[in-house]
Protein backbone atom coordinates (compact mmCIF):
# COMPACT_ATOMS: atom_id res chain seq x y z
CA UNK A 1 0.00 0.00 0.00
CA UNK A 2 1.67 3.39 -1.03
CA UNK A 3 1.47 6.29 1.51
CA UNK A 4 1.45 9.67 0.89
CA UNK A 5 4.61 11.21 2.99
CA UNK A 6 5.25 14.80 3.64
CA UNK A 7 8.71 16.42 3.42
CA UNK A 8 8.96 16.70 7.40
CA UNK A 9 8.44 12.65 6.91
CA UNK A 10 4.88 12.82 8.47
CA UNK A 11 1.86 11.06 6.71
CA UNK A 12 -1.88 13.46 5.98
CA UNK A 13 -2.74 12.24 9.57
CA UNK A 14 0.00 14.13 11.11
CA UNK A 15 1.80 11.12 12.38
CA UNK A 16 5.53 10.69 11.58
CA UNK A 17 5.80 7.35 8.76
CA UNK A 18 7.67 5.45 10.92
CA UNK A 19 5.65 5.47 14.02
CA UNK A 20 2.90 3.90 11.69
CA UNK A 21 5.35 1.32 10.49
CA UNK A 22 5.98 0.63 14.23
CA UNK A 23 2.46 0.00 14.94
CA UNK A 24 1.46 -2.02 11.78
CA UNK A 25 4.19 -3.92 12.65
CA UNK A 26 2.98 -4.18 16.36
CA UNK A 27 -0.39 -5.06 15.19
CA UNK A 28 0.41 -7.90 12.70
CA UNK A 29 2.74 -9.38 15.10
CA UNK A 30 -0.03 -9.43 17.80
CA UNK A 31 -2.28 -11.07 15.23
CA UNK A 32 -0.06 -13.55 14.19
CA UNK A 33 0.63 -14.11 17.95
CA UNK A 34 -2.87 -14.23 19.07
CA UNK A 35 -3.96 -16.76 16.13
CA UNK A 36 -0.91 -19.31 17.25
CA UNK A 37 -2.48 -19.25 21.04
CA UNK A 38 -5.78 -20.11 19.57
CA UNK A 39 -4.59 -22.78 17.00
CA UNK A 40 -2.16 -24.23 19.77
CA UNK A 41 -5.76 -24.39 22.31
CA UNK A 42 -7.54 -25.76 19.57
CA UNK A 43 -4.92 -28.66 18.56
CA UNK A 44 -4.48 -29.41 22.15
CA UNK A 45 -8.31 -30.16 22.70
CA UNK A 46 -8.86 -31.87 19.12
CA UNK A 47 -9.30 -35.12 20.95
CA UNK A 48 -12.18 -33.66 23.01
CA UNK A 49 -15.36 -34.98 20.99
CA UNK A 50 -19.44 -35.17 21.98
CA UNK A 51 -21.44 -38.65 21.64
CA UNK A 52 -21.27 -37.79 17.87
CA UNK A 53 -17.96 -37.74 17.15
CA UNK A 54 -18.09 -34.01 16.62
CA UNK A 55 -15.36 -31.55 18.17
CA UNK A 56 -16.00 -29.61 20.89
CA UNK A 57 -13.76 -26.72 20.24
CA UNK A 58 -13.56 -25.42 17.30
CA UNK A 59 -12.68 -21.98 15.80
CA UNK A 60 -15.97 -19.74 15.80
CA UNK A 61 -14.69 -16.13 13.39
CA UNK A 62 -13.58 -13.40 15.32
CA UNK A 63 -14.44 -10.60 18.06
CA UNK A 64 -15.13 -7.43 17.69
CA UNK A 65 -11.94 -5.13 17.34
CA UNK A 66 -11.07 -2.82 19.56
CA UNK A 67 -8.21 -0.74 19.97
CA UNK A 68 -5.33 -1.10 22.41
CA UNK A 69 -3.01 0.94 23.89
CA UNK A 70 0.38 -0.23 24.01
CA UNK A 71 4.30 1.36 24.57
CA UNK A 72 4.30 1.16 20.62
CA UNK A 73 0.47 3.14 20.23
CA UNK A 74 -2.48 2.23 19.91
CA UNK A 75 -3.11 -0.30 17.67
CA UNK A 76 -6.53 -2.03 16.65
CA UNK A 77 -6.73 -5.67 17.08
CA UNK A 78 -9.53 -8.54 15.98
CA UNK A 79 -8.86 -11.30 18.39
CA UNK A 80 -10.04 -15.34 17.16
CA UNK A 81 -12.67 -16.64 19.37
CA UNK A 82 -12.92 -20.23 20.20
CA UNK A 83 -16.12 -22.25 20.26
CA UNK A 84 -15.85 -24.27 23.58
CA UNK A 85 -18.85 -26.43 24.04
CA UNK A 86 -17.19 -28.79 26.89
CA UNK A 87 -19.05 -28.38 30.35
CA UNK A 88 -17.39 -28.52 33.88
CA UNK A 89 -18.33 -31.20 35.49
CA UNK A 90 -17.69 -29.39 39.05
CA UNK A 91 -19.91 -26.83 38.53
CA UNK A 92 -21.76 -27.32 35.33
CA UNK A 93 -21.11 -24.35 33.81
CA UNK A 94 -19.65 -24.12 30.29
CA UNK A 95 -15.45 -23.77 29.81
CA UNK A 96 -14.47 -20.39 28.23
CA UNK A 97 -10.82 -20.02 26.35
CA UNK A 98 -9.73 -17.00 28.20
CA UNK A 99 -5.98 -15.49 25.81
CA UNK A 100 -3.04 -15.32 28.22
CA UNK A 101 -1.71 -12.52 25.65
CA UNK A 102 -5.04 -10.24 25.42
CA UNK A 103 -7.81 -11.00 28.12
CA UNK A 104 -10.94 -9.65 27.45
CA UNK A 105 -10.53 -7.17 29.75
CA UNK A 106 -7.73 -5.57 28.52
CA UNK A 107 -7.79 -1.94 27.20
CA UNK A 108 -4.05 -0.93 27.29
CA UNK A 109 -0.86 -2.74 28.22
CA UNK A 110 0.82 -3.38 31.71
CA UNK A 111 3.51 -1.24 30.95
CA UNK A 112 1.31 1.59 29.63
CA UNK A 113 -0.55 1.37 33.30
CA UNK A 114 2.48 1.45 35.01
CA UNK A 115 3.61 4.80 33.19
CA UNK A 116 0.56 6.86 34.30
CA UNK A 117 0.96 6.57 37.71
CA UNK A 118 4.45 7.55 37.21
CA UNK A 119 3.48 10.62 35.12
CA UNK A 120 0.88 11.50 37.70
CA UNK A 121 3.40 11.27 40.72
CA UNK A 122 5.67 13.48 38.35
CA UNK A 123 3.33 16.52 38.53
CA UNK A 124 1.23 15.68 35.31
CA UNK A 125 -2.30 16.44 36.28
CA UNK A 126 -5.11 14.05 35.07
CA UNK A 127 -6.46 17.18 32.68
CA UNK A 128 -3.24 16.62 30.65
CA UNK A 129 -2.97 13.30 30.29
CA UNK A 130 -4.35 13.66 27.04
CA UNK A 131 -2.66 16.77 25.21
CA UNK A 132 0.51 15.08 26.37
CA UNK A 133 0.28 11.32 25.55
CA UNK A 134 -1.89 11.57 22.15
CA UNK A 135 0.70 12.49 19.98
CA UNK A 136 3.12 10.23 21.28
CA UNK A 137 0.85 6.92 21.46
CA UNK A 138 -1.00 8.37 18.05
CA UNK A 139 -4.37 8.42 20.19
CA UNK A 140 -6.24 9.48 22.81
CA UNK A 141 -7.87 6.02 24.07
CA UNK A 142 -8.08 5.19 27.45
CA UNK A 143 -6.61 8.06 28.62
CA UNK A 144 -9.29 10.44 29.58
CA UNK A 145 -8.88 11.97 33.18
CA UNK A 146 -11.17 10.11 34.54
CA UNK A 147 -8.75 7.23 33.60
CA UNK A 148 -6.55 8.04 36.76
CA UNK A 149 -9.50 8.33 39.00
CA UNK A 150 -10.31 4.92 38.15
CA UNK A 151 -6.64 3.82 38.28
CA UNK A 152 -6.08 5.78 41.62
CA UNK A 153 -9.09 3.84 43.48
CA UNK A 154 -8.11 0.72 41.83
CA UNK A 155 -4.70 1.30 43.40
CA UNK A 156 -6.19 2.18 47.10
CA UNK A 157 -8.05 -1.05 47.03
CA UNK A 158 -4.54 -2.95 45.84
CA UNK A 159 -2.58 -1.42 48.81
CA UNK A 160 -5.47 -2.35 51.14
CA UNK A 161 -5.59 -5.63 50.36
CA UNK A 162 -1.73 -5.57 50.38
CA UNK A 163 -1.80 -4.73 53.91
CA UNK A 164 -4.70 -7.39 54.74
CA UNK A 165 -2.97 -10.31 53.08
CA UNK A 166 -1.85 -13.39 55.16
CA UNK A 167 1.55 -13.85 55.94
CA UNK A 168 1.59 -17.18 57.27
CA UNK A 169 3.23 -18.65 54.72
CA UNK A 170 5.76 -16.69 54.09
CA UNK A 171 8.90 -16.43 56.20
CA UNK A 172 10.99 -13.26 56.04
CA UNK A 173 14.67 -14.31 57.14
CA UNK A 174 16.03 -10.49 56.77
CA UNK A 175 14.14 -7.43 56.71
CA UNK A 176 15.17 -3.72 56.35
CA UNK A 177 13.45 -1.31 58.50
CA UNK A 178 13.45 2.58 57.38
CA UNK A 179 10.67 6.03 57.35
CA UNK A 180 11.08 7.90 54.32
CA UNK A 181 9.86 11.23 54.21
CA UNK A 182 8.35 11.99 50.96
CA UNK A 183 6.58 15.25 49.46
CA UNK A 184 3.34 13.71 49.42
CA UNK A 185 0.18 14.59 51.43
CA UNK A 186 0.52 12.44 54.82
CA UNK A 187 -2.10 14.72 56.56
CA UNK A 188 1.03 15.75 58.72
CA UNK A 189 4.10 17.51 58.13
CA UNK A 190 6.70 15.17 60.16
CA UNK A 191 4.77 12.25 59.28
CA UNK A 192 6.57 9.66 56.83
CA UNK A 193 6.33 6.35 54.49
CA UNK A 194 7.12 3.64 57.63
CA UNK A 195 8.91 0.41 54.83
CA UNK A 196 9.62 -2.79 55.64
CA UNK A 197 11.39 -5.04 52.36
CA UNK A 198 12.39 -8.76 53.67
CA UNK A 199 14.03 -11.52 52.47
CA UNK A 200 12.33 -15.15 52.06
CA UNK A 201 13.67 -18.12 52.31
CA UNK A 202 14.78 -18.51 48.70
CA UNK A 203 16.72 -15.06 48.85
CA UNK A 204 14.55 -12.95 46.92
CA UNK A 205 13.54 -9.39 48.23
CA UNK A 206 9.88 -8.88 48.53
CA UNK A 207 8.43 -5.38 50.29
CA UNK A 208 6.43 -6.69 53.42
CA UNK A 209 4.59 -3.91 54.34
CA UNK A 210 4.33 0.24 53.50
CA UNK A 211 1.97 2.89 55.53
CA UNK A 212 2.27 6.44 57.35
CA UNK A 213 3.45 7.03 60.21
CA UNK A 214 6.37 8.87 62.63
CA UNK A 215 9.59 7.42 61.83
CA UNK A 216 10.97 7.82 65.96
CA UNK A 217 7.88 6.81 67.28
CA UNK A 218 7.96 3.48 68.61
CA UNK A 219 4.16 3.42 69.04
CA UNK A 220 3.41 3.56 65.02
CA UNK A 221 6.27 1.24 64.25
CA UNK A 222 4.94 -1.17 67.06
CA UNK A 223 1.40 -0.84 65.55
CA UNK A 224 2.69 -2.15 61.76
CA UNK A 225 4.69 -4.84 63.75
CA UNK A 226 1.50 -6.11 65.74
CA UNK A 227 -0.53 -6.07 61.95
CA UNK A 228 2.18 -7.77 60.74
CA UNK A 229 2.20 -10.68 63.61
CA UNK A 230 -1.51 -10.29 63.59
CA UNK A 231 -1.76 -11.83 60.19
CA UNK A 232 1.20 -14.46 60.69
CA UNK A 233 4.47 -13.08 60.14
CA UNK A 234 7.44 -14.95 61.60
CA UNK A 235 10.24 -13.73 63.71
CA UNK A 236 13.22 -12.11 61.66
CA UNK A 237 16.17 -13.88 62.10
CA UNK A 238 17.66 -10.29 61.60
CA UNK A 239 16.19 -6.76 61.14
CA UNK A 240 18.44 -3.87 59.68
CA UNK A 241 17.37 -0.15 60.60
CA UNK A 242 18.99 3.29 61.31
CA UNK A 243 19.90 3.47 64.88
CA UNK A 244 17.21 6.84 65.33
CA UNK A 245 14.39 5.07 64.91
CA UNK A 246 11.42 4.01 66.71
CA UNK A 247 11.25 0.75 64.89
CA UNK A 248 13.99 -1.24 67.74
CA UNK A 249 11.81 -0.60 70.16
CA UNK A 250 8.65 -2.11 68.62
CA UNK A 251 10.61 -5.08 67.20
CA UNK A 252 11.67 -6.17 70.91
CA UNK A 253 8.08 -5.49 71.81
CA UNK A 254 6.85 -7.67 69.35
CA UNK A 255 9.16 -10.10 68.18
CA UNK A 256 12.07 -9.84 70.57
CA UNK A 257 14.46 -12.98 69.59
CA UNK A 258 15.06 -10.92 66.13
CA UNK A 259 18.98 -9.66 65.85
CA UNK A 260 19.51 -6.00 65.49
CA UNK A 261 21.98 -4.71 62.60
CA UNK A 262 22.35 -0.72 62.68
CA UNK A 263 22.90 0.51 59.03
CA UNK A 264 26.74 1.97 58.79
CA UNK A 265 25.86 4.37 56.16
CA UNK A 266 23.41 6.36 58.51
CA UNK A 267 25.62 5.55 61.40
CA UNK A 268 29.15 6.64 59.23
CA UNK A 269 26.47 10.14 58.74
CA UNK A 270 25.94 10.31 62.03
CA UNK A 271 29.88 10.55 63.57
CA UNK A 272 31.05 12.57 60.49
CA UNK A 273 28.03 14.91 61.68
CA UNK A 274 29.93 15.72 64.99
CA UNK A 275 33.09 15.87 63.51
CA UNK A 276 34.88 19.11 61.74
CA UNK A 277 35.23 18.91 58.39
CA UNK A 278 39.15 18.82 58.59
CA UNK A 279 39.07 15.31 60.88
CA UNK A 280 35.77 13.86 58.85
CA UNK A 281 38.17 12.40 55.55
CA UNK A 282 40.88 10.59 58.32
CA UNK A 283 37.48 9.11 60.50
CA UNK A 284 35.41 8.02 57.13
CA UNK A 285 38.49 5.66 56.35
CA UNK A 286 38.24 4.24 59.65
CA UNK A 287 35.23 3.66 60.03
CA UNK A 288 35.49 1.73 56.39
CA UNK A 289 37.92 -0.41 58.23
CA UNK A 290 35.30 -1.43 60.58
CA UNK A 291 32.88 -2.38 58.66
CA UNK A 292 35.01 -3.69 55.80
CA UNK A 293 36.97 -6.26 57.80
CA UNK A 294 37.69 -9.35 56.92
CA UNK A 295 35.80 -10.86 59.77
CA UNK A 296 34.27 -9.31 63.09
CA UNK A 297 37.82 -9.95 65.23
CA UNK A 298 39.55 -7.71 62.54
CA UNK A 299 36.41 -5.31 62.41
CA UNK A 300 36.81 -4.92 66.87
CA UNK A 301 40.50 -4.51 66.15
CA UNK A 302 39.68 -1.67 63.70
CA UNK A 303 37.37 -0.20 66.60
CA UNK A 304 39.93 0.12 68.95
CA UNK A 305 42.15 2.21 66.47
CA UNK A 306 39.47 4.14 66.00
CA UNK A 307 38.77 5.27 69.56
CA UNK A 308 42.54 5.57 70.15
CA UNK A 309 42.48 8.33 67.32
CA UNK A 310 39.54 10.41 67.85
CA UNK A 311 38.74 9.74 72.03
CA UNK A 312 40.63 12.27 73.51
CA UNK A 313 39.33 15.36 71.02
CA UNK A 314 36.32 13.87 70.11
CA UNK A 315 34.51 11.42 72.92
CA UNK A 316 31.10 12.10 71.34
CA UNK A 317 31.96 10.93 68.02
CA UNK A 318 33.65 7.63 69.75
CA UNK A 319 30.70 7.16 71.69
CA UNK A 320 28.29 6.45 69.03
CA UNK A 321 30.04 3.83 67.63
CA UNK A 322 31.22 2.08 71.29
CA UNK A 323 27.89 2.22 72.82
CA UNK A 324 26.33 0.64 69.15
CA UNK A 325 29.35 -1.86 68.70
CA UNK A 326 27.44 -5.36 69.18
CA UNK A 327 24.53 -4.02 67.11
CA UNK A 328 26.86 -2.97 64.63
CA UNK A 329 28.73 -5.97 64.04
CA UNK A 330 25.55 -7.98 63.73
CA UNK A 331 26.25 -8.69 60.46
CA UNK A 332 29.60 -10.33 60.51
CA UNK A 333 27.43 -13.85 62.36
CA UNK A 334 25.85 -14.57 59.23
CA UNK A 335 27.45 -15.39 55.68
CA UNK A 336 29.67 -13.48 54.42
CA UNK A 337 27.86 -13.07 51.43
CA UNK A 338 25.24 -11.62 53.00
CA UNK A 339 27.32 -8.96 54.14
CA UNK A 340 27.29 -6.21 51.54
CA UNK A 341 23.53 -6.47 52.15
CA UNK A 342 23.10 -6.55 55.85
CA UNK A 343 24.82 -3.24 57.15
CA UNK A 344 23.27 -0.57 55.10
CA UNK A 345 19.43 -0.12 54.54
CA UNK A 346 20.25 0.43 51.17
CA UNK A 347 17.43 -1.74 49.62
CA UNK A 348 15.10 0.78 50.78
CA UNK A 349 16.94 3.69 50.34
CA UNK A 350 17.99 2.58 46.45
CA UNK A 351 14.14 1.86 45.64
CA UNK A 352 12.75 5.21 47.48
CA UNK A 353 15.30 7.27 45.58
CA UNK A 354 13.62 6.43 42.34
CA UNK A 355 9.89 7.63 44.22
CA UNK A 356 11.41 10.68 45.44
CA UNK A 357 12.37 11.78 42.10
CA UNK A 358 8.68 11.14 41.01
CA UNK A 359 7.62 13.29 43.98
CA UNK A 360 9.58 16.02 44.17
CA UNK A 361 7.77 17.95 42.07
CA UNK A 362 4.09 17.24 42.89
CA UNK A 363 2.41 18.92 45.65
CA UNK A 364 0.23 15.41 46.64
CA UNK A 365 -2.14 13.40 45.32
CA UNK A 366 -4.93 14.43 46.51
CA UNK A 367 -5.35 12.89 49.42
CA UNK A 368 -3.19 10.44 52.40
CA UNK A 369 -4.80 7.14 50.96
CA UNK A 370 -4.37 8.41 47.40
CA UNK A 371 -0.93 9.25 47.91
CA UNK A 372 0.29 6.15 49.81
CA UNK A 373 -1.77 4.01 46.98
CA UNK A 374 0.22 5.23 44.37
CA UNK A 375 3.81 5.22 46.45
CA UNK A 376 2.65 1.57 46.70
CA UNK A 377 2.26 1.09 42.82
CA UNK A 378 5.80 2.85 42.49
CA UNK A 379 7.25 0.43 44.66
CA UNK A 380 5.08 -2.57 43.66
CA UNK A 381 6.54 -1.92 39.90
CA UNK A 382 10.18 -1.65 41.30
CA UNK A 383 10.35 -4.61 43.16
CA UNK A 384 10.11 -6.60 39.49
CA UNK A 385 13.71 -5.76 39.19
CA UNK A 386 14.84 -6.50 42.44
CA UNK A 387 17.95 -9.05 42.96
CA UNK A 388 17.97 -11.43 45.05
CA UNK A 389 20.60 -11.25 47.92
CA UNK A 390 24.54 -12.85 47.22
CA UNK A 391 24.45 -16.89 47.93
CA UNK A 392 20.64 -16.77 48.18
CA UNK A 393 20.78 -20.66 48.99
CA UNK A 394 22.42 -19.98 52.14
CA UNK A 395 19.08 -17.76 53.88
CA UNK A 396 17.36 -21.14 54.40
CA UNK A 397 20.61 -22.28 56.45
CA UNK A 398 20.52 -19.03 58.53
CA UNK A 399 16.78 -19.93 59.30
CA UNK A 400 17.66 -23.19 59.97
CA UNK A 401 19.74 -21.56 63.21
CA UNK A 402 23.05 -22.78 61.08
CA UNK A 403 26.13 -21.40 62.78
CA UNK A 404 28.87 -19.27 60.29
CA UNK A 405 31.97 -18.19 61.69
CA UNK A 406 34.57 -15.69 59.53
CA UNK A 407 31.31 -15.89 56.91
CA UNK A 408 31.88 -19.02 56.49
CA UNK A 409 29.33 -22.49 57.32
CA UNK A 410 30.36 -24.21 60.79
CA UNK A 411 29.51 -27.72 60.15
CA UNK A 412 28.00 -29.79 63.43
CA UNK A 413 30.75 -32.05 64.94
CA UNK A 414 28.27 -34.72 64.45
CA UNK A 415 28.76 -33.74 60.56
CA UNK A 416 31.95 -33.86 60.72
CA UNK A 417 32.57 -37.12 62.47
CA UNK A 418 30.22 -38.84 60.48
Amino acid sequence: MLTVVNEDGSTPSGSSLLDEIVREGARRMLAAALEAEVNAYIAELAGERDDKGRRLVVRNGYHQPRQVTTAAGVVEVRAPRVNDKRVDEATGERKRFSSAILPPWCRKSPKISEVLPLLYLHGLSSGDFVPALEQFLGSSAGLSPATVTRLTQQWQADHAAFMDRDLAEVDYVYVWADGIHLNVRLEEAKACVLVLIGVRADGSKELVALKDGYRESGESWADLMRDCARRGMRAPVLAVGDGALGFWKALTEVFPNTREQRCWVHKTANVLDSLPKSAQPGAKKAIQDIYGAEDKQHAEAAIKTFVQLYRAKFPKAVKKITDDQTELLAFYDFPAEHWIHLRTTNPVESTFATVRLRTKVTRGAGSRTAALAMVFKLVESAQARWRAVNAPHLVALVRAGARFERGRLVERPEAVAA
